[in-house]
C-alpha cells in the first residue's frame, strides 16, 4: 500500500470516537449503549467492515 489510506484513517478515527465516548459515558456498556454511543459504534462497524473487505480484495 502507498500513500494515504483515507478508508484505513477514517476507520481508525471512528473507533477512536467510540472509545472516546464510551469511557466518558455512564449509560455505556460493551453491550448496550445510548442513541450517541450507538450510532458512534454503527459507524465504526460499518468503516471497519469496508475496510476488512477491501483488504481482503486485494489478497486475491
Amino acid at each position: 500500500m502507498t500513500g494515504r489510506d483515507d478508508l484505513h484513517e477514517r476507520y481508525q478515527a471512528a473507533h477512536t470516537a467510540h472509545r472516546t465516548h464510551q469511557a466518558t459515558c455512564r449509560t455505556c456498556t460493551d453491550t448496550s449503549r445510548c442513541p450517541a454511543g450507538q450510532r458512534q459504534f454503527e459507524s465504526f462497524a460499518r468503516l471497519q467492515d469496508a475496510y476488512l473487505n477491501r483488504q481482503r480484495q486485494r489478497r486475491r
